[in-house]
């Protein structure tokens, strides 16, 4: 068993998500993460909403609200969401809570005293109609290196080189399109090239162990080559007050600084929570990040990978002292870097990306009051960005969720009942296995390994098309065995034996695809005799703020937690003769075509 930490990206608080986010940070995480804690390993799953920055700030302008109640508003939307959605976090929380401001500033204090939060005079951008500053990703201009005329003030996505703002030529504000005004303004800059040595051995062995994606581990060396120091406080008075800075009021913690600090943070969180409940340590965080034989996966959009390839790495290796200047760990000690950095490609809609701004969106909530969260996951596991940027259709999303969800599985799963319902009542005795039958169940035992392996590998495609694969031969095995033909007393035994080996390779299927889909999981397994859930389900629960004195002011806000310890083993599990089973109710809804022409409709095509 190992203690596995799976650090989920935390979607920004500025709006509510849409379906190309959780295709990135959600749905590969939890599936991953429900499979590892049925592996047997200990998991602790982190996240939060992202709530400082001037995207905040300017959200809440538009909408006449201060920043605080911007980032309630829709703090309370994406936890609503990503309940909804089955993500099954230890602890998903917030950046605005006093336990996060302490934990930040300990960071920023421990980097500083090792020397590797340096001190320099450089240019801000300010809006000349408001006077505000503009952060370096609200700033877009055409790349001096590629050419390539969207890229933003930090980072081309065309070529991959970080930038600064005052590199860009023609910069622009994205907010208003006017062009910005560069001041000279003191921070605080993260020494990237004092760290640089260590970044590269670290990154090195990563590549040496063949378990990263090649596009992941390839831009994570390639962003090295031009490294240098990186900007970690902002002009802005929305954020975590800056240690030693306290008489600035204006001068915050970048909002990327504290937000990768949040995997740590909010694991601190889940600690000091648990050990109010059940009176253990509120140090057992530690275990996932202390131990050096602790596993660590971040998961999140490519468009972040830097942040957790190149800062986060840096900043950890800042607090243990790792660089080339030394230094001592503070006190939460030595902390363990990225095991793996999990970044898919982009989700686009049809041919062109998800954007707010510009309409072209399809939000969590929306598609689940519509569908369900079941067919979501589905779609985005079998048909996601793994490792290359993924069209979603209407017309694609229907096919699947009719000819793969529907006619496959939910078909296989209501033919079997309904047989055993019709003809027993009960799960029969098998009698004599023949060949066929002992080939179908051998071919569904065998699955555990290979799907397992798959998912554990980040392989969400090939993995549940092996489980859908097995899926088509349990059905295949039906339509060579014909159950529905042996009306004749003299077949009652091999009936009861078909519809017996059926229904257990269905209950085998449903452990298979039990990550993948909880929510049906968990109707199946209902359907076939099972009693409560299959597979534990997160919750919200509105918690009262730790350090009342520190933070945003908060008092009460929702988390997601849960009680996974009822998580079921990844191995087959015996059926058991008498269970009875009635009817069956469709587990999946089939979609009609005309779905396609309706949503396109409301999008405007």
């Amino acid at each position: 068993m190992s203690r596995v930490l799976s650090a989920v990206a935390w979607p920004y608080a500025n709006g509510p998500r849409h379906i190309g986010h959780v295709a990135g940070f959600g749905v590969p995480s939890d599936v991953f993460s429900r499979y590892m804690r049925m592996a047997g390993h200990d998991v602790l799953m982190v996240s939060g909403t992202d709530e400082h920055g001037t995207p905040i700030l300017v959200a809440a302008d538009k909408d006449g609200v201060s920043a605080r109640e911007l980032a309630d508003k829709n703090n309370t939307v994406i936890v609503q969401d990503l309940l909804d959605l089955g993500l099954s976090y230890d602890l998903f929380t917030r950046t605005t809570t006093g336990n996060h401001y302490n934990v930040v500033q300990e960071m920023f204090r421990t980097v500083h005293r090792n020397g590797y939060m340096v001190e320099q005079t450089t240019f801000g951008a300010i809006s000349p109609s408001t006077g505000r500053t503009l952060p370096d990703r609200y700033i877009e201009g055409t790349c001096p290196i590629c050419g390539f005329k969207e890229a933003r003030g930090d980072q081309c996505d065309n070529c991959g080189n970080q930038l600064d703002a005052t590199d860009l030529l023609e910069p622009r504000s994205k907010i208003n399109g006017e062009t910005p005004e560069f001041i000279e303004t003191q921070h605080y800059f993260l020494d990237l090239p004092a760290l640089a040595d260590a970044l590269k051995v670290w990154l090195d062995e990563r590549a040496e162990s063949g378990t990263w994606r090649p596009n992941v581990i390839k831009f994570s060396q390639n962003i090295l080559e031009e490294i240098r120091p990186r900007a970690m406080t902002r002009d802005i008075d929305w954020g975590i007050p800056v240690p030693g800075w306290e008489d600035q009021p204006t001068k915050r913690l970048y909002v990327w600084f504290d937000a990768v600090i949040g995997y740590l943070s909010a694991s601190i969180e889940w600690a000091r929570r648990l050990a109010k409940e059940d009176g253990g340590s509120p140090e057992r965080w530690r275990d996932w990040w202390n131990d050096p034989e602790a596993l660590a996966y971040y998961f999140m959009g490519k468009d972040n990978i830097v942040f957790h390839s190149q800062i986060w790495p840096a900043e950890l290796l800042a607090y243990d002292g790792r660089g080339s200047r030394g230094g001592e760990p503070g006190v939460y000690g030595d902390l363990n870097l990225p095991t793996e950095v999990v970044s898919s490609e982009f989700l686009t809609m049809g041919d062109q990306q998800f954007s707010s701004s510009r309409g072209h969106v399809i939000y969590v909530g929306d598609f689940l009051a519509r569908y369900g969260p079941d067919a979501l996951r589905y779609f985005i596991c079998a048909a996601g960005p793994e490792t290359s940027d993924a069209a979603f259709t209407w017309a694609d999303f229907v096919t699947r969720n009719n000819s793969e969800l529907v006619a496959g599985w939910g078909n296989l799963v209501n033919r079997t009942a309904t047989m055993v319902a019709k003809s027993f009542g009960e799960v029969p005795a098998a009698g004599t296995l023949e060949p066929v039958d002992e080939a179908v169940l051998a071919s569904v035992r065998g699955a555990f390994d290979t799907v397992g392996d798959l998912i554990g590998r980040h392989r969400l495609r090939s993995a549940i098309a092996e489980a859908m694969r097995v899926v088509g031969e349990v059905n295949k095995y039906l339509t060579v065995t014909e159950p529905y033909k042996m009306k004749d007393e003299s077949q009652r035994e091999r009936l009861g034996t078909v519809l017996h080996v059926a229904a257990q390779c269905v209950v085998d299927c449903n452990t298979l695809l039990s990550p993948f889909l909880p929510h049906s999981a968990n109707k199946v397994w209902a359907t076939f005799g099972g009693e409560g859930e299959f597979m534990p389900m997160p919750r919200v629960d509105q918690v009262e703020e730790l350090d009342p004195d520190q933070g945003a002011g908060l008092s009460f806000y929702p988390v997601i937690t849960g009680d996974y310890t009822a998580t079921p083993e990844w191995a087959p599990r015996p059926i058991v003769v008498g269970t009875k089973i009635a009817k069956p109710s469709p587990i999946f809804t089939k979609l009609d075509p005309s779905v396609v022409d309706e949503e396109l409709a409301r999008f405007g095509g």
